[in-house]
């Protein structure tokens, strides 16, 4: 999660001196859906998907911008997109944890007023990055975790859904290669960059020259000491 905020906080350092520049900005969109390792497991079908996913994304939150609304509802609108997608870590296709879970995070920073939101190890949440932006806006918090994020976002009307929700079949078997993987090499100390999928996320710039930043992410493929207390979906949709 700090490293979330950094991102966040980093982008919008990098594009302050330019937006300070001008009165009257042309809007500007910046998304990313992950980094790295994520290409080396992506088929052609699925890569295809996943640039139409993208491409939407943009239009999303690009309509936005156009509308004249501020960079905050263009990188909201944005990364929703990605979090409903299930070729993402985040939302929808969030990797598992080692137990089994999904667990979610999400951050969100306002360049004009400086504000910032996050939560994290949500399990319930359909789309942390609305929750991460109402505990920006309706909290006198900044971050917010597990049972008691997801008791906000109930309060504020935010949609929960059933944790079968965020399963899907890659993931899961992304978990399983995982845990044999680990039980084959179990004296290994390194970490391992395949399990790291990156995050969704976008950076945005309205016509007033207001920034905004967020990051949605489903964490690490098998990461442990997460939450406790629910039951994990293993076998779910098998």
């Amino acid at each position: 999660m700090i490293r979330m905020l950094k991102f966040a906080a980093l982008a919008l350092a990098g594009l302050v001196p330019f937006a300070q520049a001008e009165t009257s900005q042309k809007p500007v969109l910046v998304i990313h859906g992950g980094a790295g390792v994520i290409r080396a497991s992506l088929t052609p079908a699925i890569e295809a998907a996943t640039r139409v996913a993208l491409l939407k994304a943009v239009e999303r939150g690009y309509a936005e911008l156009k509308a004249g609304k501020p960079a905050l509802d263009a990188v909201t609108a944005a990364i929703t997109v990605l979090e409903d997608d299930p070729n993402f870590n985040a939302g929808k296709g969030a990797v598992f944890t080692h137990d089994g879970h999904n667990e979610l995070d999400a951050a969100i920073m306002d360049g004009h007023s400086l504000r910032a939101g996050a939560a994290a190890g949500v399990r319930t949440v359909r789309n942390p990055i609305l929750l991460a932006r109402a505990i920006m806006e309706e909290s006198p918090h900044v971050l917010m975790t597990g049972s008691g994020a997801e008791a906000f976002a109930k309060a504020h009307d935010i949609a929960l859904v059933d944790l079968t929700y965020f399963r899907t079949e890659r993931r899961w078997q992304q978990l399983q290669k995982a845990l044999v993987d680990e039980k084959a090499d179990t004296a290994s100390t390194e970490p391992d960059t395949t399990k790291h999928f990156g995050t969704a996320g976008a950076v945005a710039l309205d016509r007033n020259g207001r920034l905004a930043a967020g990051t949605s992410t489903g964490g690490m493929t098998n990461k442990r000491y997460g939450r406790v207390g629910d039951a994990p979906i293993i076998g779910a949709g098998t």
